[in-house]
């Protein structure tokens, strides 16, 4: 009697069978086979997995379980991100601590994702907020300090009213706050910084190194968020003052067309300038306070162009002529040295506020073909030309003018060559709870003290009690604040800012080498393991965590930790999942189970008409989300893995289908059938090893399909990770398996041909459905785990066709099709081409002037 495919009792038992053999635990040092090294992005444990993380995962297994198949060391680790903002206001909305929140929520998501049967070896999880993780992170702050990578200093920053929080620049959306959403306001503060610019040439760089094995799309961003600008340093002096404006210019061309000075309000000069009368220096703090209210707007190109004349005049370097200074409210410190020289005839900006405040406008580029009157100029011709008005520079291409007149001024000590970058360093302080304290001391006799490294970790006070108002208890609470200084033993007070949350993302992939260590980081076990060889996640990290990661690596490795430059070697950026929406007029988003057959809100007995809306990315906002516990509960992991790989391409959005995963299972109930239904046949026989040519036609063609499918999935997997059409191959597969079984006499060799094919199907199925296939798998006797048996090879001899499909066209377009032995010659198939009816009624009155041959494919006549 044929059993039951008993999705529930099956994976709970090859589940427990992995974990208690030990089936993916990595073996550090393993010289006998080469070593691989799969990473998804870990998660933050939010309490639920969902669908995109399922994604996410799914695809990581099944390169994890091929490369093992393949005879890889495989490292495929898990661990939880587990500080941040959410778990702290969850804990707030729940009246819980972050930590005991967090600790309940990593537990159930790992048994979530067990429920999968992902390879993780588990030995090596860790979570982020343990002190036996973040101890390092402060070692390494520590460290960085003392080189002179990390620093304090005052500045304007990003600050969210609503997190109660600072944000570094890469954290801002259009404005907006990346986490809530809030509008982001400006705030003077004093914080910690990491010197990200110290490696923002090498970051660029290095990007080549990149090229082909990341999206293009992710490094594109990158290298627009570094933004590298060349140009020059130009200096003005002021008159009747000993100080200087240094400016930095992309387009030195355009030096004598300067007509005024505009510093950013955060200038040094513009205070100390302003500062000289008391009436100018009221009116410019209103100025700076108006310019950081409109902060967001005047970067977005949104805000009207303002200035304050500060009541001085710059010498221009070449000219000696007199240029009023101004702050300008479009002037941003944090590009270039703060100051621009304005010149309004070939720069948008300045055209608009020479107009406004009635400032000189002289023309020093024109293009090749045409005289610029400023006069008559609407707008500011910013494009490259020809020089004039420019002394002797007079008539040179911008190209020419730019190298001579930086060489000039040079050689005169006037300015010189200078590179700069949109890239500001990263501000780590934040001003919340639940984080990594920043393990530094303030002592009112030695100053700022870094914390002794045998002192570590500074750990978070997990008596601390939140505030409701979302502020950090840290600077209220004794016990943590007051402290003893490390340098002279006098009373200090402990820093009270945390880490912003991605400093423990961008080194965690390098803890999963050696994750039990005492020391930070095991260099023979790190210089094995890395770098991640595929690494996998959402491209709405190319900017934040894969720059900052990128940026650590590298200064690991400069403070001894590391021998690499780039962290990791492929990436792969998932698309999202997305499912449909309902949205009725009087009640809003809907849930499915709300709307009835009819398309009619239920909710309340409504009745209105529901709006089907489009595809979008799963949220509870929208009530599109699918459970990934009902689904497994419902189908099976099996059949959710096998789904959301065959549903799209990786890089792709998915759409989600209920219908398409039942097909899914359906799929994998033909399969155990199949097998089940006929095992002892297929036990009793082995895998057919003799030559094709013995085979009747019917078994020719299983085996000859047989190894055509496994070479088309070992390359979707190897090169292309097209896993859905991998599975589409294994459908073909399944379903001449099943119309030979129904069709061909079951005599001689086949049910060794039929074996052959089971063990193949089975073997190139269990990466992305590795329940059933070790099931099946042990029903047919075989010795082992399916997920230690080498991957399957092809027989070059089986692949071959005997009879092949030609296309004949006449002038480019199709008028018939030919089968033909797979040996025949150009020749031959041109005389059987010839002798189509359906070919010679287009060539008729037609002289056949050229024959394009393509072998194995197509004939085409070129007649006239």
């Amino acid at each position: 009697m044929a059993r039951k495919y008993d999705f529930a009792a099956i994976e709970e038992k090859w589940q427990k069978e992995w974990e208690e053999k030990g089936t993916f635990r990595a073996r550090d040092l393993d010289e006998s086979r080469p070593k691989y090294y799969v990473l998804e992005m870990f998660p933050y444990p939010s309490g639920r997995i969902h669908m995109g993380h399922v994604r996410n995962y799914s695809i990581g297994d099944v390169i994890a379980r091929y490369r093992k198949m393949r005879g890889a060391n495989v490292l495929h680790p898990m661990g939880w991100d587990a500080f941040g903002l959410p778990a702290e206001n969850a804990a707030l909305k729940h009246g819980t601590h972050p930590a005991k929140w967090t600790y309940e929520n990593i537990a159930y998501m790992r048994r979530q994702l067990k429920r999968l049967g992902l390879s993780y070896d588990w030995e090596r999880e860790f979570a982020t907020c343990d002190p036996e993780y973040y101890k390092h992170e402060q070692r390494f702050f520590i460290e960085m300090l003392e080189r002179g990578l990390a620093y304090r200093r005052k500045t304007t920053v990003n600050w969210c009213e609503h997190c109660q929080t600072v944000l570094a620049n890469e954290q801002v959306e259009d404005g907006r706050c990346w986490r809530c959403g809030e509008e982001v306001i400006q705030r003077e503060m004093e914080g910690w910084f990491l010197k990200i610019t110290a490696y923002a040439e090498e970051l660029l760089r290095d990007i080549e190194k990149l090229r082909g094995k990341w999206p293009e799309k992710v490094l594109s961003m990158q290298i627009n968020w570094i933004g590298r600008s060349e140009g020059a340093e130009i200096r003005f002096p002021l008159e009747d003052l000993p100080e200087e404006i240094v400016v930095f210019t992309t387009r030195p061309d355009t030096l004598y067309g300067v007509t005024f000075i505009s510093l950013s309000p955060e200038h040094p000069l513009a205070r100390k300038l302003a500062a000289r009368e008391e009436a100018l220096l009221r009116e410019f703090e209103a100025f700076v306070e108006e310019t950081r209210r409109e902060r967001r707007r005047i970067e977005e190109g949104l805000a009207e162009k303002k200035g304050l004349f500060l009541k001085a005049y710059a010498k221009h370097p070449l000219t000696g002529e007199r240029l009023p200074v101004f702050a300008a409210n479009f002037v941003l410190m944090e590009y270039g040295t703060g100051a621009v020289m304005a010149v309004p005839a070939h720069d948008q900006r300045d055209f608009e506020f020479a107009k406004k405040y009635g400032l000189p406008i002289t023309v020093v580029i024109r293009p090749e073909d045409q005289e610029l009157d400023p006069e008559t100029m609407e707008a500011a011709y910013e494009e490259p030309g020809i020089m004039v008005n420019s002394g002797p520079f007079t008539g040179l291409p911008s190209k020419e003018g730019k190298k001579k007149i930086v060489a000039y001024l040079e050689e005169k000590g006037l300015g010189k060559p200078r590179v700069t970058y949109r890239l500001r360093d990263w501000g780590v302080s934040r001003q919340r709870y639940w984080g990594c304290p920043i393990p530094v001391i303030y002592c009112p006799k030695c100053g700022v003290v870094p914390e002794k490294i045998e002192n570590l970790p500074v750990k978070l006070p997990l008596e601390a009690e939140l505030d409701e108002k979302g502020r950090s208890p840290l600077p209220r609470l004794k016990s943590f604040v007051e402290t003893t200084c490390p340098r002279c033993g006098g009373p200090a007070r402990r820093e009270t800012d945390t880490f912003d949350t991605f400093v423990e993302s961008s080194w965690y992939f390098a803890r999963f080498a050696c994750p039990h260590a005492e020391e930070p980081l095991e260099k023979d076990k790190v210089s094995y393991w890395l770098p991640v060889d595929q690494y996998i996640g959402g491209i709405e990290h190319a900017i934040l965590h894969l720059l900052y990661a990128r940026f650590f690596t590298k200064a690991l490795r400069d403070l001894g930790y590391l021998d690499l430059d780039e962290p990791f070697e492929r990436l792969l950026t998932q698309g999202m999942v997305l499912k449909e929406t309902y949205r009725c007029p009087k009640h809003g988003w809907l849930y499915p189970e709300e709307v009835s057959p009819e398309g009619t809100c239920l909710k309340e007995g409504c009745g209105a008409r529901v709006e089907v809306g489009r595809f979008e990315k799963m949220s509870k906002s929208k009530c599109n989300v699918v459970d990934p516990g009902e689904m497994i509960n419902r189908y099976g992991a099996d059949a959710v893995r096998l789904f959301i790989l065959f549903a799209a391409p990786p890089e792709r959005d998915l759409e989600w289908s209920d219908q398409g995963l039942e097909g899914a299972y359906r799929f994998l109930q033909r399969v155990f059938r199949l097998v089940d239904e006929n095992l002892e046949d297929l036990r009793a026989a082995r895998p057919y090893d003799g030559p094709q040519e013995r085979l009747p036609e019917a078994l020719k063609a299983l085996r000859r399909k047989t190894h055509q499918t496994i070479q088309k999935v070992t390359q979707d997997i190897e090169e292309r990770y097209h896993f859905n059409t991998a599975i589409a191959a294994i459908m073909e597969l399944v379903n001449l398996f099943s119309e030979t079984l129904n069709k061909a006499p079951k005599e001689g060799p086949f049910w060794e041909v039929m074996r052959e094919t089971t063990e193949a199907i089975l073997l190139l199925l269990s990466p992305m459905a590795p329940h059933l296939c070790e099931e099946l798998w042990q029903t047919l006797g075989k010795e082992g785990l399916i997920a230690d048996a080498p991957w399957p090879s092809y027989d070059e001899a089986a692949l071959k066709e005997e009879v092949i499909n030609i296309v004949v066209q006449v002038n480019g377009k199709v008028r018939d099709q030919l089968k033909v032995p797979a040996g025949a010659g150009e020749e031959e198939i041109r005389e059987l081409a010839l002798a189509s009816e359906r070919v010679r009624r287009h060539l008729e009155g037609k002289e056949i002037k050229k024959v394009i041959f393509v072998p194995g494919r197509l004939i085409n006549f070129v007649a006239r």
